[in-house]
């Protein structure tokens, strides 16, 4: 069924274009840390591992509301691995031992960069696309993301 919502499909398009990459970098910052997870090592382990879990378990939310606002804009969310390795912007963690410190500071770069990635979408959002729902919607990931950031930086002292 075709979708009426107050804007062009051209728009919507762009702003589903955004939002499949946004999806494609939460994925990947879920997977990298739920690697951190199984592998932190050291006298803060059980507190580590638990950070970690609370975390990706955030993070899985919000890839999750990002899918479905995709869907809500009348396209289909990217939903292979393949998909997601083309289309992301954030790298891969290395598998096997880090030190924790490194873990914590890998992840705070990635949440600062997605920080830094949705002010810039949010502008393109409102201003070029002309949708404020999504516009909303991304500044609330964003402040979720500046909230993961501060936790990860507080770690690190």
């Amino acid at each position: 069924m075709k979708v009426n919502i107050g804007f062009k499909e051209n728009q919507r398009r762009g702003v589903v274009e955004l939002l499949a990459a946004l999806l494609a970098d939460e994925v990947t910052l879920y997977i990298k840390t739920r690697n951190f997870h199984w592998n932190v090592e050291g006298t803060d382990f059980g507190e580590l591992h638990k950070f970690f879990e609370a975390q990706y378990e955030e993070l899985d939310e919000i890839m999750d509301e990002v899918a479905e606002r995709i869907r809500a804009l009348g396209h289909y969310a990217p939903g292979s691995l393949g998909e997601f390795s083309k289309a992301a912007r954030l790298k891969e963690a290395k598998g096997g031992k880090l030190p924790p410190k490194e873990m914590l500071a890998t992840l705070l770069d990635d949440h600062e960069t997605t920080v830094r990635t949705l002010r810039d979408g949010i502008e393109a959002v409102g201003a070029k696309h002309g949708d404020k729902g999504t516009e909303d919607f991304l500044t609330g990931l964003m402040e979720q993301h500046e909230k993961m950031a501060w936790m990860l930086r507080a770690y690190l002292g």
